[in-house]
Formats: C-alpha cells, structure tokens, sequence
C-alpha cells in the first residue's frame, strides 16, 4: 500500500515540479519593467529587482512596483483600487503631510500594486516586498480564488470521498458478519478505499494543463496560471476591444482637416508638435502623428509643459513656445474639445462656436460614418496664464485628424473558427458609434444592435442582464461601464475580456479570463490571466481548444477510474455475502490498481474528438454521479457473470478465483479506457499513441505476469488454459455492450448541444 501511495505522491511531485518550471519560464516572458534613474542615466529593471532608495520615473499604464513617497508630479492620477476598493481614480501630489494621516490622506504617497492611471510622477522607494503595505495585507489574507475547474474538482473529491467511505464500511460489515478475521477484513477494506480513490488525478490533470501552456505558447498565448486553461475551454462568449484585435491597431493618418472639410497646414501642425511633445504613454494615435515630424518645421520651438491625458477629460494638452510666443495646443476627443472652445477657426477668422456648433457636429458624424476615426485640435495664445487644467477654456476649434485603422486580414475567419467553437463575440470600445457601426459592417455582422454609454446609463442593473444579450457592440463606453457590462453578461455566459489598455483593467478584473497582450500596459498585463504575445482572435480561438482538450482528457481519466472501481466495490460486496473466501487478496487489489493507473498518465495528451471541442466543457456532478452508478452497474454485472463461471461453471478454487478475476479486471478495464474515452464508435476515434502503446504494454504484462517468478508474492498463478476462451468472451462481451451502454447515456444525460453564434 506505501509503494502504490509513495508512487502517487512521486508521479504527481515530478509532474508539479515540471509545471512550475514551465510556469516559471512564462512568467519570465511577461515580467515587469521599471523605469529608474541612475547615476543620471534612465534605465529599465526588472520591477522585482527595485530596492529602497531607488528613484522611479512614471507614466501612465504602469504598474507601482513598491511602496514610494512623491518628490515630483504632474496632474498624476493613481487608481487604487487593490487597496482600498474604489473605483475612481485618485490625484496625489509631493507635498507635506502630517505623520499620524490617514490612508486616504497620504497623497504624497505611492502604494505597491496600485497603477497610475494619468500624468507622470518622480518617487523614491521606501518598502518593497512584504514591508510594503499590500504585503502586510497579504499575510493577513491568505486566500486565493478558485476557478470552476478547481472548485469542480473539489466537489468531486468530497462527492467520491463519501461514496468510498460509505462503500469500505459496508464491505468491512459484510466480511465481520462472514466471521473473517477483524484484522485481514480492515487491510482489505482499506485496500478497496485506496483502490477507489482517484490518486492519480493530480497527476493527469497537471500533466494535461503543463501539457496545454506548452502548446498555447506554441500558439503565442501565455499562461499564468494553469488552471487558467480549464476556465479559457469554458468560455462561450469573447468580449473585446476594438482597435488592434479586430482591427490592425495601427492608425494610418488619412487628413488633417479644417471645418470647411478642406487640409489644413495649421491643423497639422498643432497636432503633430502635441504628438511630439507627448510623455504620458504610448499610443497609436500619437506614434502615427510622429511620422510627420519631418514634415514639419521645428527648429526654434521647444515645450513648456505638459497636462497629461486622462480618460475622464479625453484630451492632452501642450504648450509649446516658438519665437516669443507661448501657445496652448490641445487635441482629442471631439466632443471633449469642443466643449472648451469658444471660438471656432474660420476662413474669415474667428467666429463664435455657438454659430458653428452644428455644423461641427455634421462633420463629425459624417466622417465617422465614412469609417474614418476623428480627433479635434484646437489651441490658444498665452501670455501668463497659469498652466493648469482650469487653462483648458476658451480656446479656438481649429479642425480635425482623420484616421484610418483597417481591418485585420483574417478577422472573418477568425470569427467563424470562433463562431464553430460556440463562441459569440461583443465587441466594447470607446470608439463613436458611427465607426463602431461601420466596422461591424466590414467584419461581417449584419444589421449590428449598437448601444452606446450614454444609452447604458440609463438601463438598471436588471435591465441590463437582459438587454446585453441581443448587444452585438457597445460603443462610446466609459472604462467602468466596461466592468458594469461584463458583470451583467457574467450572469448568462462564461465571459472572456481581451484588452491591453488602462481603460480595460476593470473589466479584465471582472471577466471569467481576463486576456491581455505582451505590449500592453504594465497593469493591464498584471491583471490578465493570459497573455498574447500575438493580438489575433485566431490565436485565441486555438487557445479555447486546448483548455477544452485539457479538461475532455481529464473528465475521462475521472469516467474510467470511477466507474469501473466502483463496479469492482459493488462486486465485492455482494461477492463477500457467498464466497468463503476474499475475492481478491489486498496486495492482489493494489496491483490491479497499480498496472490499470500506470497508461492512465497518457490520457492527458489523448486525442480529443473535434464535436466535444465545438462546446464548452463544465463541471456537471449530476452527470458523474450517473456515469459512476450506470457503468459501475454495468461492471458489476460482468463481474457477477465472471464469478459464476469461475465458480458454478469451473469450480475454481481460492487461487485460481483470486488470479482469474484479477486478469479479468485489469484486461476489462484497459479494453474500457478504449471505449469510453470518446463519445464515437471504438473504431472512429483512433487514441494518441502513448496512450495505445501503455496500454497495449499493460495488457501484456497482466497476460504474462503469472508466469514471473515473482508473480507468487501477491498470490498469483497461471490459469489453465481451459479457462482463457470463456474468460475472453466475458471481456469481449463486457466491451462490446459497455459501447452500447455509453452511446445510450450520451444521448440521455449528456448530449452535445448543437451550438451556434450568440
């Protein structure tokens, strides 16, 4: 019994130990930068390698790597919500504070875990690691939330552990009753627990999982955590952004427009030194304006300041000096631009905004409905004025960027290979609605229900569990209304949310599997479960087919090992109310257990049939529980028939009993892993070829062990031959119906759902 646990305990520390190395080397892909002066030098580390002391510069997406006290800030806004559970964004700034203040009043300080969410910062390090706030709040909470797999499997285990106490009572009354010694009655019960219990689950489950991260970072999708690829083959619905995943990301600048729709030097130039001047963080926007720099005449104009971007304001603000004269450039959302200007830039000067207000207004729907991507520029001149956001008034519209991001090539495809998994998608944006509705159209979502954040807010929280549904897009969002989104559709689908920005980390948070990419922001990347190093939908559709391989070979290791133990527990209950004699020695149980678990470690790089891929795979203990009760009835029976000849046919005695049905239930539950491991015929789903030589290598030492020399230490000897044809045909027969049987219970309790797109 210890050389069949210790082998356990070691197959399942092997498999652990190679996963962590794996897990380990992902990680390494997708650790954390920071950025640190020097010596007077800007240099990246590793945010792990941060120490006291240390000087950090920051900017917007990036994740706080230590506990800091501000020496610098500029319109710095931190979202600490892993502290202190808010939403909103908080401002801090370097100044003084009293030493017995609050948390919340500590706005000279930086906490670990927490990101900034606008404007840039200089720090020094004071606490890393578990001196830092967030580590004195771990050791105080030591949890950790289970995914569904891990709770399904826990379900599971306490599902079996009450079978299997209930079933080792039994069978110890019935052999006390029988007048067997207390002794030999408790090891072979005991024996029967071990026997029953799934020991090598473990094992399998962490051979699959290692298994599958190694093939999805084949597949450019990094795992961070294993169980993460059971939860991904869950997944019906795919929630995601717009730019770089169904479209290419990267802006192509199509004009630069004034409000009489003609191309405006001025207009381009404005926005292309905003681009220039830019420090808060990298965009598309700003990296496809920079292409233009040589275009434009710079020599003489250096940058005042800067008022950083910030997802409530949508807007950047620069300003820049040329020549003696100071100028105050602003450029973003046309709505957020238009709401600060007083005046508009007209070919015959300036005119008051109120004149031009709808006719900006037509521009800008009609741009968005040509499929163009718009942002405003407008500006003013300066003399004193103080730089600050309250300077973002009365400024001069002077027209707008017109952008192009074109469609992925492969994205329909990728659509329908999703489409054939069962799986819907919503696409999220912030975008305007009119772009947001010509995209669908490109990708092919024909007469697409759009709703937009202003329309959102208006719908209650029960409304919106219904509404979300018939949804294909949602556009004009704001970052919390991603969150509100994905929590309402949690309540009918297993969502996945793919995103890469700041304005996305409170729905990756929210999601089922929160996705993000390797070039996203330190915090989306933080807060991701999954990482691609690819932003493609393809990739992620590859990636949903191996967390449902990875769960399909694990549901069978539990079929196989459940249902024919728990025959064989049945059997030898009834078979200890008439035999006089154990049906089977506990060393000879053990063995049986041993050689039928050994092939079972290849089941978790099976093959899986490509119908049970086309549909999300879920705990279901009813269905277990039905699978255990029928084919372990099934098992019984033939265990009934199998004693019956032996005895009443044959007139076996103890040892040629104990060793015959010991052949029979090693040889019967290896020829049952072939059946039951897919829901097709034997014939139509040809098994992986570890799996087939084990077991195929199993089978051949279980036919050949009675002759070994050793084969008389578990109590084992040849059968005669007279014996092998009758004991063939129990194993053909129970074969052959057990494939009857299962087609019978699939169709019953646990039919493939034809899936189509939600």
């Amino acid at each position: 019994m210890l050389i069949i646990l210790l082998t356990s305990v070691i197959l399942s520390f092997l498999q652990e130990k190679n996963a962590g190395k794996i897990i380990e080397k992902l990680q390494a892909l997708l650790s954390l930068k920071s950025t640190v002066l020097q010596n007077g030098q800007v240099v990246q580390v590793n945010s792990s390698a941060i120490l006291p002391g240390d000087l950090l510069l920051l900017k917007s997406g990036e994740n706080i790597p230590a506990d800091c006290l501000l020496i610098e800030t500029n319109e710095l806004h931190i979202s600490e919500s892993v502290i202190t559970g808010e939403s909103y964004p908080v401002k801090k700034e370097a100044r003084i504070v009293p030493g017995d203040a609050g948390l919340s009043d500590r706005v000279n300080a930086l906490w670990q875990g927490t990101s900034v969410v606008s404007g840039t910062a200089r720090a020094i390090v004071v606490n890393t690691g578990e001196n830092t706030l967030l580590g004195e709040m771990r050791r105080h909470t030591r949890t950790e939330v289970k995914t569904a797999f891990e709770t399904g499997t826990g379900e599971f285990g306490y599902f079996l552990m009450k079978i299997t106490l209930a079933l080792t009572v039994l069978v110890l009354l019935i052999n006390l009753v029988a007048n067997r010694e207390v002794l030999e009655a408790a090891i072979f019960s005991l024996a029967l627990a071990v026997g029953m219990a799934p020991e090598l689950l473990p094992a399998v489950t962490t051979i699959a999982m290692s298994a599958g991260a190694k093939r999805m970072l084949q597949k450019n999708l990094v795992v961070k955590k294993l169980s993460s690829i059971q939860n991904l083959g869950e997944v019906n619905l795919l929630c995601s952004d717009k730019t770089g995943t169904v479209t290419e990301g990267k802006m192509q600048i199509a004009h630069f427009y004034d409000i009489n729709e003609c191309e405006s030097p001025l207009v381009k130039k404005m926005a292309v030194l905003n681009a220039k001047f830019e420090t808060g963080y990298y965009n598309p926007i700003d990296a496809a304006l920079k292409e233009f720099i040589g275009e434009i005449d710079t020599a003489g104009i250096h940058k005042i300041a800067e008022i950083p971007y910030d997802f409530t304001r949508k807007r950047l603000s620069i300003v820049i000096q040329e020549a003696g004269l100071k100028r105050f450039i602003t450029k973003g959302s046309f709505l957020q631009v238009k709401q600060i200007c007083s005046h508009v830039l007209d070919r015959n000067g300036l005119q008051p905004v109120e004149r031009y207000g709808q006719k900006l207004d037509h521009i800008f729907d009609k741009l968005g409905k040509d499929g163009y991507r718009v942002i405003a520029v407008c500006y003013k001149d300066i003399i004193d004025e103080s730089i600050n956001l309250t300077a973002e008034a009365n400024m001069i519209f002077a027209g707008f960027v017109l952008m192009k991001d074109p469609i992925k090539p492969g994205i329909a495809a990728a659509i329908h290979e999703l489409d054939k998994l069962g799986v819907g998608l919503k696409i999220i944006t912030g975008d305007n609605k009119n772009i947001a509705w010509t995209t669908a159209g490109e990708i092919g979502i024909a007469a697409p229900k759009l709703v937009t954040g202003k329309e959102l807010d208006g719908i209650s929280n029960e409304g919106l569990e219904v509404a979300v549904k018939a949804v294909d897009i949602f556009a004009e969002i704001e970052p919390l209304q991603k969150e509100r989104i994905i929590h309402a559709l949690k309540k009918s689908y297993t969502v996945a949310y793919l995103g890469d920005g700041i304005n996305d980390i409170a729905a990756i948070h929210a999601a089922d599997i929160g996705i993000s990419v390797n070039n996203a922001v330190d915090v989306a990347r933080e807060a991701a479960d999954l990482v691609m190093t690819n932003k493609d939908l393809m990739v992620l559709a590859d990636g949903i087919r191996e967390g449902r391989k990875t769960f399909a070979n694990t549901l069978k290791y539990i079929h196989i090992s459940t249902g024919s133990t728990f025959g064989n527990m049945c059997s030898v209950a009834l078979a200890s109310l008439f035999l006089p004699f154990l049906p089977m020695l506990p060393k000879q149980i053990l063995f049986t257990n041993f050689i039928t678990d050994f092939p079972y470690l290849a089941i978790a790089s099976d093959k899986v049939d490509e119908a049970e891929l086309q549909q999300p795979g879920k705990w279901n203990i009813k269905v277990v529980r039905n699978y255990m009760l029928f084919f372990g009835m099934h098992s019984t029976l033939f265990d009934m028939i199998t004693f019956f000849t032996l005895l009443v046919l044959f007139h076996a005695d103890q040892s040629t009993f104990q060793a015959a049905w010991l052949e029979v239930s090693v040889i019967s539950e290896l020829c049952i892993l072939f059946v039951v491991r897919t829901r097709l015929s034997l014939f139509k789903s040809i098994p992986s070829i570890p799996l087939l030589v084990l077991s195929s290598f199993a089978i051949l030492v279980t036919i050949i062990f009675p002759w070994l020399p050793f084969a008389s230490m578990i109590g084992i000897e040849p059968l005669p031959f007279y014996l092998l044809p009758p004991l063939a045909l129990i194993i053909f027969v129970y074969t052959f119906t057990a494939g009857l049987l299962k087609k019978w219970f699939y169709k019953k309790y646990a039919p493939l759902q034809k899936l189509c797109r939600i």
